[in-house]
């Protein structure tokens, strides 16, 4: 996908602002959440941990730098909503469910409409022709 400025902040502003909230209510250990998490069999202190991976994602998403810590976020995010998505349909959350996959989709429309300065170039470099590249200047054949 090209990228698309309104498109690419448009959605990242969206997630980023989801989690942000998110992350509060965790972090705050609101009623509603806490509720929710004893609901779908979590323990209490499991809002800690993705409350602070939250705001460190979203410092990832925000930055301008850090392409592969960028792509460790997206990864995050991504396997965050599918697994809550799971979590809410095995508890019989019926509808309820449908939320995190909205989620995903705006994380894969961020993902797939950013711009080139914020993606990882692993693989673009080119092969080294000799697999003795960076071992010093190999023997001369023959020379044993």
């Amino acid at each position: 996908m090209k990228y698309h400025p309104i498109v690419y902040w448009a959605a990242t502003g969206l997630v980023s602002a989801m989690m942000l909230l998110a992350a509060g209510a965790y972090l705050m250990h609101a009623p509603q959440i806490m509720a929710t998490f004893a609901h779908l069999g979590y323990p209490v202190y499991f809002g800690m941990i993705l409350g602070a991976a939250k705001i460190l994602g979203v410092c990832a998403l925000l930055a301008p730098a850090l392409p592969i810590v960028k792509e460790w976020a997206y990864a995050g995010f991504g396997i965050t909503f599918i697994s809550a998505f799971i979590s809410h349909l095995e508890s019989g959350d019926g509808a309820k469910a449908l939320l995190p996959m909205l989620a995903l989709a705006l994380l894969a429309i961020s993902y797939l409409s950013r711009p080139a300065s914020r993606t990882c170039a692993i693989g673009s470099a080119p092969a080294p022709t000799d697999w003795r590249v960076g071992f010093g200047d190999p023997a001369p054949r023959g020379s044993h």
